[in-house]
């Protein structure tokens, strides 16, 4: 790998070329595998092998990629992407500058993992998703049960002409399961540990068998039967109390795609959008309730957004983006980092694999707890709503007006949780929303949840991050009956 990385980095230098950026691959797998009403309805194994090169001139980026790794192949590869930047350099309306920050060489990274997913055999996992989904059918009214199980592994190897250079291993791995229960013309579905797939970690099958899916199953179908004859809640302002789940899915939506920096700038439009934050808003714009604590932290362990170095060599950091309530800084890359005045990045800047060019993504975007147990939340709620479990979500393209549903809600009745309610939605605006947030749960109401389908870019990129959070109170929220 090293005399490939050279080599490359050789062949990007040419003229107008500052520096070379260089990504291989050699190993990259996963796995993914479900089973449905008893059967096998996903058996895939993907293996793939190449690497990416990226080029910069005072003006320009240029990047390209190839899936072979002889010499002639590396070669060529990095000749596209210099040939790539110094055609964009004449069509380029500002000069690219970024930020000077230390190299760090030999670099090492990888995942802790007690069982390695892929040493577990096929039929052991299939056997544990096949009981969860038939734990999940509790009564005629489930109609399909679903059980899923994920794993990903990355081996990669960076090296720049600026000094930069590092190996990495990263394992992710999730699983989850989901009822949909019928009858009378009315569908509701109930998911565990989460909806779209479950909970994911950077870890081995430990996890996995952690989530014990089979020992959650029968009470999600139970609550999935529930819901068909559950009321809808009543519509207008009332108090309502996120679970954790639900509030990190809000933070990923309002707050991670709001607060990275090429949005801000509007240089990512294409994909869901710019945002509702203005680059000289970043340090004193209010972004919500003094309780509101968010912090990017790309050391977090076990999240989906944790490594060593991004994919500009720099080492994994922690940045606080909203302290007090107040916008104290953003996701950003090199470049992104100097165009805002910084005098370093964020370190968010990651590719999908190395067929992509890297961009700005959310590591571990997290709310902090405060001091209240769940029971402390709820006290001196007279009538208001329990959420948690997404089931859909809508946000305008600036990230500023939203709406989710939820897939369970319960009354919250002077101070203790009643009955359940069905379709619950919530609607608001982010900074009105945020700064009503008036009550943060402890860490005993605190997780970290893995999601491993952020789309962003053109081309499409999906990237894996996570989000801790715990569950928190909002005042005179707009709900109604889905």
């Amino acid at each position: 790998m090293e005399d490939l990385l050279e080599l490359a980095l050789r062949a990007g230098q040419r003229d107008h070329v500052l520096a070379v950026e260089v990504r291989i691959v050699p190993s990259s797998v996963s796995e993914s595998l479900a089973v449905r009403n008893g059967r096998a309805s996903s058996l895939t194994y993907r293996e793939a092998a190449g690497l990416g090169v990226r080029v910069r001139t005072d003006r320009s980026w240029g990047f390209a990629t190839a899936s072979s790794l002889d010499r002639a192949t590396v070669r060529a590869t990095a000749g596209a992407a210099a040939r790539a930047a110094r055609a964009a350099r004449s069509r380029a309306r500002r000069p690219l500058t970024v930020t000077e920050e230390r190299a760090v060489s030999n670099g090492r990274y990888r995942t802790a993992t007690r069982v390695d997913p892929f040493s577990v055999p096929r039929e052991e996992k299939l056997r544990m998703l096949r009981e969860a989904e038939s734990a999940l059918h509790v009564g005629a009214e489930i109609k399909a049960g679903e059980a899923s199980y994920h794993a990903w592994r990355e081996v990669k190897h960076f090296a720049s002409s600026e000094g930069r250079s590092y190996t990495s291993t990263i394992v992710h791995v999730g699983a989850g399961i989901q009822a949909t229960a019928i009858a009378g013309g009315e569908v509701q579905r109930r998911s565990a540990p989460t909806s779209f797939g479950g909970d994911f970690r950077q870890a081995g099958f430990e996890f996995i068998r952690e989530l014990d899916l089979v020992g959650r199953a029968p009470s999600v179908g139970r609550e999935a039967i529930a819901l068909l004859t559950a009321p809808t809640p009543d519509s207008g302002p009332t108090t309502v109390v996120l679970g954790s789940d639900q509030l990190g899915l809000q933070v990923h939506e309002s707050v991670g795609h709001a607060t990275e920096l090429d949005r801000i700038f509007a240089m990512e439009a294409g994909y869901a959008g710019t945002s509702w934050v203005a680059p000289e808003q970043v340090g004193a714009l209010t972004y919500g309730s003094p309780l509101m604590e968010i912090v990017a932290d790309a050391t977090e362990p076990g999240g989906l957004g944790t490594f060593g170095f991004d994919d500009e060599g720099l080492r994994a950091r922690r940045v606080p983006i909203v302290t007090a309530g107040r916008l104290v800084g953003t996701l950003s890359s090199r470049e992104t980092a100097a165009r805002l005045g910084l005098d370093r990045s964020g370190a968010t800047c990651r590719a999908e694999g190395f067929y992509r060019m890297p961009l700005i993504r959310m590591t571990n975007v997290d709310l902090s707890p405060g001091d209240l147990s769940f029971p402390e939340l709820l006290d001196g709620v007279h009538d208001g709503i329990y959420l948690e479990t997404n089931r859909s979500w809508s946000i305008d393209d600036k990230r500023l007006n939203f709406q989710f549903g939820t897939e369970v809600g319960r009354r919250i009745v002077d101070g203790e949780l009643g009955p359940l309610v069905r379709n619950p939605l919530y609607a608001g605006m982010t900074p009105e929303f945020w700064a009503s947030m008036d009550a943060v749960g402890d860490r005993s109401t605190w997780h970290l949840w893995g999601v491993p389908n952020c789309g962003k870019g053109q081309p499409g990129q999906v990237a894996h991050v996570s989000h801790g959070s715990p569950a928190a109170r909002f005042r005179n929220v707009a709900v109604r009956g889905g």
